[in-house]
């Protein structure tokens, strides 16, 4: 499966957007993920199965101001 993730392409077996974190040891309650532009929550992660070319956003918090 091939994904864009943060905008650049990634290939490999993740079916689900908590196995693709877990590849990309992107792991974390603290983590906000989207799908498509559609916000995923984190207890909805692993059973939110992802379609070969969905573009997926992983953002982390930054502190500053």
């Amino acid at each position: 499966m091939t994904y864009i993730v943060n905008g650049e392409s990634w290939t490999g077996e993740a079916r689900t957007l908590a196995e693709l974190l877990a590849a990309l040891d992107h792991e974390g309650d603290w983590l906000a993920t989207a799908v498509n532009g559609e916000l995923v929550h984190r207890d909805d992660r692993s059973t939110f199965d992802l379609v070969n070319g969905d573009r997926v956003e992983i953002l982390s918090p930054m502190q500053g101001g």
